[in-house]
Order: C-alpha cells, then sequence, then structure tokens
C-alpha cells in the first residue's frame, strides 16, 4: 500500500503521453539517486513513466524531490541531516554511506568514493561535503 501512495507519474495534463514518451525520458538519469527507485516501475507501456520515490526521499514544498543527505565538514561526518533536490546538490562531492569512518566519525580512507557533477569518481576525504545517510539510499 505505501507504494501505491509515493508514486510519481510523468504522464496526465502537461505532461507526456504513452505514445510520445522516447527512450531518453524512460531511462534512469543520475538525478534520480535517491529520488526514485531505479527498479520499481511497472512493465509495457508505462515503463519508466510511473515510479516510486527511493526509501528516502520526500516532495518539498514546490514539488521537487529530495533526498536527505549528511552534512560533513573537514572529512567529519555530522549529524546533521540536510535535504537536498538535484539542482542543490550538483556543487557537492557526496560520498556514499558505506564510506570508512573512525570513532570519532572521521573519514579515513586515502581516497573515497564519491559522486560529483553526476560521475562516480573518488576524492581526498578532505574534499566530502556530504554523505548519504544509508546504504540503501538508491
Amino acid at each position: 500500500e505505501i507504494t501505491h501512495k509515493r508514486r510519481v507519474s510523468a504522464l496526465g495534463p502537461g505532461g507526456l503521453t504513452r505514445e510520445r514518451a522516447g527512450f531518453e525520458v524512460r531511462d534512469v538519469h543520475p538525478t534520480h539517486y535517491g529520488r526514485v527507485c531505479p527498479i520499481e516501475t511497472p512493465e509495457g507501456p508505462n515503463i519508466g513513466l510511473i515510479n516510486s520515490l527511493a526509501a528516502y526521499a520526500r516532495t518539498n514544498q514546490y514539488g521537487f524531490l529530495e533526498s536527505p543527505y549528511r552534512v560533513v565538514k573537514d572529512a567529519l561526518v555530522t549529524d546533521e541531516i540536510v535535504f537536498l533536490s538535484a539542482i542543490e546538490e550538483a556543487d557537492h562531492v557526496i560520498a556514499q554511506a558505506s564510506a570508512t569512518m573512525n570513532d570519532k566519525k572521521v573519514l579515513t580512507d586515502e581516497l573515497v568514493a564519491v559522486r560529483h557533477l553526476n560521475e562516480f569518481t573518488v576524492k581526498a576525504p578532505e574534499d566530502v561535503t556530504l554523505m548519504d545517510v544509508s546504504p540503501k539510499q538508491v
């Protein structure tokens, strides 16, 4: 039941029609990360046009999808949580939730796997500005 209440659609008034929607609209885009579930979509003509929100995603007051992140300052992972839209997250270097930390919540690896500018790469811990809140945040 929860899945049905967390559905988002590209169809309807002001949206697309099944016939007009091409592959580029139906495909998974890097900005969907943490916002739209890449797996749960119907088969058939609605594939990629009707989706479900990711586990931790929410909509903001303007209707944009947001994903939660922990704030990272000088390689120190804080408990502060911020919700960002895809546009707002573009300038950030985002570490995966599985990144190695010590007891003081400082990133310890020499290089950390991150997302930056819609690409997956590695960066120094000091460059990281945000961290996913959970490994399930896809």
